[in-house]
Order: C-alpha cells, then sequence, then structure tokens
C-alpha cells in the first residue's frame, strides 16, 4: 500500500495548517501502514507518535486533536475494550505518544459488548474532570447504542457525546436511515470517515490498480467498482461537467449533505502526496445546486455493495 515518508508527512501537515486545517484525527491502534500477514499490535501508535512529532512546535491551542480506544494493543487481558481499566491506562499512553498534556476528542472506537455502557461513560466522563480529555464521542456504533449513551449521561450527570464519526459518502448512505436523526437529536457533529470511499469515488478503480496501491491489498474495491462501474462513470461525468474532480465532488456533496441535513459533518481525509490535499482543499469552493444533489440521488439509488 501507498506510504508517505515522514518527512513529507511533516510538510502535508504544515501546508493544511496553513491553510486553515487544524483538526487531526488518529487512533491508538493506528500504525501508518498495511501490509499483508503482519503482526498488527507490533506497530501500535506508530500513528500518535508520528501525529505528536508533527506538531511539535505549533500553538497546541490552535490545535483539535483526536483519537481512539477500543482497539487490541496487548494479548493480555484487559488488552482491549472499553472497560474502566483499559480506557484508564490508553489515555496516558496516547498522550505519551501524541507528547501533549490533554485530547481534544477522544472517542470509542467502536462498540465492546462485555463492558456496560454505564462503566464507559463514567470514565469517559471522569477523563474531562481529570482535564485529560477536552470532550468526548462515539464511532461505528448503532443507533439503538447511541442513543442508550446519551441517556445514560443525561440520567446520572456525565459529560456526553458531541460527535459520532461514522462511514459516510455518496455511495456509502447508511447513517440517512437513523443514526442523522440521533445527530440531530442530541446535536452531535458528524466526522466523516471514508468520503471518497476509500478512492472508489475518484474513478481511479475504474483502471488497472498499480503496484501497492490500496486496491492490491484490498480487492473488494476493485470488485465494488465493477459492481457500480456504470455509476462510478455517471459521477465522473458530473463531475467533468462541474470543471472538477471525482474527489472534489464527493467532498462537496458531503458540505452540501451537512446543508440539507443541518447537521454540522467534517469529511475525514487522508492524503499521501501535497498534490491530493492541493485537490481536496479546493473542493471547498465547490458548490452543488439542488438539481446535482437530485442527479446524484437518482444515480446511486442502485448501489451495490
Amino acid at each position: 500500500m501507498e506510504m508517505v515518508d515522514e518527512a513529507e508527512f511533516y510538510k502535508i501537515v504544515r501546508k493544511a495548517y496553513d491553510a486553515g486545517i487544524n483538526f487531526f484525527d488518529t487512533a491508538n491502534i493506528y500504525h501508518g501502514r498495511v501490509e499483508k500477514n503482519e503482526d498488527h499490535i507490533d506497530h501500535i501508535g506508530n500513528s500518535e507518535k508520528i501525529l505528536g512529532r508533527s506538531l511539535k512546535g505549533y500553538d497546541r491551542e490552535s490545535l483539535v486533536i483526536a483519537t481512539k480506544v477500543r482497539g487490541p494493543v496487548s494479548t493480555f487481558p484487559n488488552g482491549e475494550g472499553l472497560s474502566r481499566k483499559h480506557i484508564m491506562w490508553q489515555i496516558r499512553e496516547s498522550l505519551n505518544r501524541l507528547d501533549v498534556d490533554y485530547v481534544d476528542l477522544y472517542q470509542i472506537h467502536w462498540p465492546d459488548q462485555n463492558t456496560p455502557h454505564l462503566e464507559t461513560m463514567r470514565t469517559l466522563s471522569h477523563l474531562v474532570d481529570m482535564d485529560l480529555v477536552r470532550y468526548v464521542g462515539e464511532s461505528n456504533h448503532s443507533a439503538t447504542d447511541i442513543e442508550d449513551f446519551m441517556n445514560i449521561s443525561e440520567r446520572y450527570g456525565l459529560h456526553p457525546f458531541v460527535t459520532m464519526q461514522e462511514p459516510y459518502n455518496i455511495m456509502q448512505r447508511g447513517i440517512e436511515k437513523d443514526k442523522l436523526n440521533v445527530a440531530r437529536k442530541y446535536g452531535l457533529g458528524l466526522l466523516a470517515y471514508i468520503p471518497l470511499a476509500q478512492g472508489v469515488l475518484s474513478g481511479k478503480y475504474l483502471r488497472p490498480p498499480e503496484p501497492g496501491s490500496r486496491s492490491s491489498y484490498y480487492p473488494d474495491l476493485i470488485s465494488f467498482s465493477r459492481k457500480n462501474e456504470g455509476i462510478i462513470k455517471e459521477l465522473m461525468e458530473l463531475a467533468k461537467e462541474k470543471g472538477i474532480t471525482g474527489s472534489q465532488l464527493a467532498i462537496a456533496w458531503i458540505i452540501k449533505r451537512s446543508e440539507i441535513e443541518k447537521i454540522p459533518m467534517i469529511p475525514l481525509l487522508g492524503v499521501t502526496k501535497e498534490k491530493y490535499l492541493d485537490e481536496n482543499l479546493a473542493a471547498l469552493d465547490v458548490r452543488l445546486n439542488d438539481d446535482d444533489m437530485k442527479r446524484i440521488d437518482q444515480l446511486t439509488s442502485g448501489v451495490e455493495s
């Protein structure tokens, strides 16, 4: 899979910051690269370490740093999950790796069926009271679970979630069925991950994959693109008509959806080259109209997973 040199990453971070981007999202289990048959646990925390090094010298109060907890960081008991023991351990590990005194947004990465929601929320709220965390959020939980967490927060006077981080893009719109209603009800912001559908919406998987590309490690991306080739080509045609790229169309779509749903939405983007950052930033100047949105709705109504 395509990787970015650490020095190049620093340049990308600087360019993003200078352009007004101050939100950086990571997780305690992100390690910066994906390789076949590698032991994931051996690389725990690399992403946090690199992000922390890249942000040294910046005004800390100008930054919004987010990370997550839940995944396996050890093979021993309590080496993963959302228990008080695991969370209290991992917040300090994340702070050490990021080399900061506090995290702006601490998110529970995905469900832990073995830990009561009350235990998790009490622990997260305690972190806010300890000044180790400013805000808390969720990721990848069901609408029912999110409501339960929010009700627990209200019932026990705990700090509630302020964000949900969920997969959301032109071709992956499942959260519109229930989670967006929950976000609106409780005033949660949406951090939309894989806004380009892991590159599918750039149109690049309509071509044979390059060696080392994401699709060479995730053949399902090629399969998905082929199943929906007609839809993707139509989206690329719409982008061409508007004088923009497929990636810019995808980002502009989320921004427009934020206006329509009246829910704050931030597309979370990862880039490996400065030119991709430039392309993504240019999407902020793209304006999609109602006809564009209706056309996209019609095109994507038959998406195959």
